[in-house]
Formats: structure tokens, C-alpha cells, sequence
């Protein structure tokens, strides 16, 4: 039910329509053998996939629908520093030193998109500057003691924006206070992603699209990573398919929950209007729990996102429904029209942190990445060199990441659903206050 769903969705998308994809890499058929098999073809299997054949190993990349159908393809395109949770989070449980290395690894991430734009030739509409906006006066206080602590604790710099200079970054009456941060921005998430495709390939990288992985059992020499009509004999593998492994790895798949997002482009906007609207054109989110997080694209129209959804049902009204939210934060545009509206789902962990592992139910050389919880543009190419480094020998840095401590959701497969639904109505609740 949720791929077909997404099927509608991703034939809505904004960002497949401004690309042309290649030709298809074709579906595996017979069997065949790596020293790598990478379950997923969206950002972090791409991004390890490349790692991988840099150190020397065979891979084989196997994806269920085209390279980057999922929230890899379709999602807000920002590129931020961090996790999805806060850095205590991190301090709370690793304590500061372990907390100090995995940000640092997060800058990383924003430096290994430019890297690979480099040395790829990824042409992505690349934009710097990201501005975090708060709505009301408390939220502008909790803005202040962020960045103060970010610069205090960790280094981070970033230019505090008070109220009197709002309109300046941004022609908007929601916000309050803003924080600027140059080191992060925006980019097309598809054309990036399609990029890191071609950069596998060229690699050396056996790419399969159109191949879904049915099962993951073992041999004497192994792992078998079965499809419907082939095999591939792997000495490791790599489940990079976040919510979409569906029955693979049922103990991982407890510890994450499928939420739908979703966003909107307009129309294109004459040049000096949509400057006008964001000057520095840089990417822009709101501090709130649930939140709206919006850019100007490259061809100037507005990507705008937010409103999030529990099931697996697309919400009524997409379109009018969103294009309202966007009317929120820029009431001049109710003479702009949407043209576009489609959405997806990003794969929360209880705590927001990210979930990477050994899925030791399967083997100890099955290694896993998700968890990004929606914020994992940046963040899911460094996961895939990490894990790189660990299936070369070189575990120290994915072991960070692993040591957290993931819980499932409660409620079981029937409930749980409805227990976030509540969670989130309270946290709504507060955003309001």
C-alpha cells in the first residue's frame, strides 16, 4: 500500500520533471557475485557504494524501483549540518567527546557533497546559506541560546538575526528571529543523487534497478541476497533501504517509523519577485517540532514542505492544503499557483538519532543504515563512507553511530501508529505555546 501511494506521489515531483534520467540500469537476472551487496540505490548505498570501490572491493547495488525513487529523489533538498535531534542527545548518552566527533563528522557531510560535485562533475544547483526561523518570542530565546551554545560548545559560528532585521533576509511576517548559517544550503536533491548513480557506475560499481531483495540467508563462504530472478553471493552487505526493507530485517524494522511528508513547488516567479522574497536565497526551516521548511529553486520557483502524516495515506487536498501553509509565511504570493505536489516518507527513529548497526540477526558482516529521521541529505553520504571504513576494518568512526541506543516504538505493529499520532498532537500543542 505505501509504494503505491508513493507511486502517485513521485510521478508529482517537482524534481522528476526537471530531469531526464538515463537509460535504465536493468534488473539482475541470474546469479552473480561481489564482495559487497547493497540493499537501496538512494543516497547512502550510492554514497557507500563509491567508498567501496575506491578501497578496492566488488559491489553490487540492488534497488527495488529506479536509483533514488525514494526520499533520496523527492525530498526538501536542504543540506544542513547535525542530526534530526539535538546535540545533548548525543552528550547525554556518548558524552561530550564521542558527542564533539560525530558534529564534526556531520561538517564532513556538507564537505563530502562538494567534494563529490568536484570530482563527479555533479551538476545539482547548489546553493549556499540556511536560515532557522523562530515564530514567536520564546522560540526566538531558545534560537539565541542555540546558537550561543553551538558557538560555546562546539565551535559553530552562525549570525544571529533579531527582529528588527528580519524582513531584510526574509519577506515574511511569521518570523520573529532568525540564525544564519553559511556553511549549509540546498540543492536538487534528484540531480545529486542521479550524479552519485553515475559516479558508482564509472566506479565500477554493478548497479540493478527494478530488483528487489525477497531474502538475505547465509552460506558457508557468506551471504545469499536473493531477488526474484537472480542472486548475488556477497562476502558482506549493506542495507541501505531505510523503510522499504520490508520483511528483510524485521528487528530493525521496529526501531523506525515510516512518516509522510510533503512539499509543493509554485510556478515559476519572475527573477526580481522571488529575490525579493528570500535576498541571500538560502534554504530556510522553522524551529518547530512539526515543522515548514522552504527555498527558492533554481528556475525560482518556491519548494515549499512540511505538513507530516502517520499512515500510509496520502492526506486529502495535497496541493490546497499546502499551498495554504505557504500562504502562512508569504501571503503576497496567493496569485502564484502551484504546479507541482508530491511527497514521501522519511524513516524517525524514537529518539531522532540516527540508527547505524551490525544487523547481527542476519550476520555480523550485515551491516545497516537508517534513521536519518528527515534529515539526512548531508548526512546520509557520510554514512555510506563510514560504513566503508568499518567493512575495510576501520570501525572506530561507524562506532560512534552504533553505540547509541535505539528503542523500539510502542504500541506493537497494530498500535504504535496511534501512540505517535498522540506523541505528535502534544508536541503540535507546545509548538503553540
Amino acid at each position: 500500500m505505501m509504494r503505491s501511494a508513493e507511486a502517485v506521489l513521485t510521478a508529482n515531483s517537482y524534481y522528476e520533471h526537471s530531469v531526464r534520467r538515463p537509460l535504465s540500469h536493468g534488473a539482475l537476472i541470474g546469479d552473480m557475485s561481489a564482495d559487497v551487496a547493497v540493499v537501496g540505490g538512494g543516497l547512502a548505498g550510492l554514497s557507500a557504494a563509491i567508498d567501496l570501490r575506491k578501497r578496492g572491493f566488488s559491489v553490487a547495488l540492488l534497488e527495488a524501483e529506479n536509483i533514488g525513487w525514494g526520499a533520496s529523489g523527492r525530498n526538501g533538498g536542504q543540506a544542513l549540518a547535525g542530526l534530526a535531534c539535538d546535540m545533548s542527545v548525543i552528550e547525554g548518552e556518548l558524552g561530550r567527546d564521542i558527542a564533539r566527533q560525530v558534529w564534526d563528522m556531520s561538517i564532513e557531510a556538507i564537505d563530502l557533497i562538494h567534494e563529490r560535485r568536484r570530482e563527479y562533475k555533479i551538476a545539482c544547483d547548489w546553493q549556499a546559506g540556511y536560515l532557522s526561523g523562530a515564530v514567536n518570542a520564546k522560540k526566538a530565546r531558545e534560537l539565541a541560546n542555540s546558537v550561543e551554545s553551538m558557538q560555546s560548545r562546539y565551535g559553530y559560528q552562525q549570525a544571529l538575526i533579531e527582529a528588527r532585521a528580519v524582513r531584510a533576509w526574509i519577506d515574511s511576517p511569521r518570523f520573529v528571529a532568525l540564525a544564519h548559517d553559511p556553511k549549509c544550503g540546498h540543492l536538487h536533491p534528484l540531480k545529486y543523487t542521479l550524479g552519485l548513480s553515475r559516479a558508482a557506475a564509472s566506479q565500477g560499481a554493478s548497479i540493478f534497478e527494478n530488483t528487489r531483495v525477497t531474502a538475505i540467508s547465509r552460506d558457508g563462504r557468506g551471504y545469499l541476497v536473493h531477488s526474484r530472478d537472480g542472486l548475488v553471493r556477497a562476502r558482506y552487505v549493506l542495507l541501505a533501504g531505510n523503510v522499504y526493507l520490508d520483511q528483510l530485517a524485521p528487528r530493525l524494522r521496529s526501531r523506525i517509523m515510516p512518516v509522510g511528508t510533503y512539499i509543493v513547488a509554485t510556478e515559476p516567479i519572475a527573477g526580481p519577485r522571488a529575490n525579493a522574497l528570500i535576498p541571500s536565497r538560502a534554504a530556510i526551516c522553522d524551529t518547530n517540532f512539526v515543522l515548514d521548511y522552504f527555498r527558492l529553486s533554481a528556475d525560482d520557483r518556491v519548494i515549499f514542505g512540511g505538513r507530516v502524516s502517520y499512515s500510509t495515506a496520502t492526506p486529502m487536498n495535497l496541493a490546497q492544503s499546502m499551498r495554504a501553509r505557504m500562504l502562512t509565511v508569504f501571503p503576497q504570493l496567493d496569485d502564484v499557483a502551484v504546479t507541482h505536489a508530491w511527497g514521501g516518507f522519511v524513516d524517525i527513529t524514537m529518539n531522532r538519532a540516527p540508527d547505524f548497526g551490525r544487523a547481527t540477526e542476519l550476520g555480523d558482516d550485515v551491516y545497516y543504515l537508517q534513521g536519518f529521521s528527515g534529515h539526512g541529505l548531508a548526512l546520509t553520504g557520510l554514512a555510506g563512507r563510514i560504513v566503508a571504513e568499518a567493512i575495510a576494518g576501520s570501525a572506530t568512526r561507524f562506532d560512534c553511530f552504533a553505540r547509541l541506543s535505539h528503542r523500539r516504538f510502542p504500541g506493537g505493529r497494530l498500535l504504535r501508529t496511534p501512540a505517535l499520532v498522540a506523541a505528535m498532537a502534544w508536541y503540535r500543542l507546545r509548538d503553540l505555546l
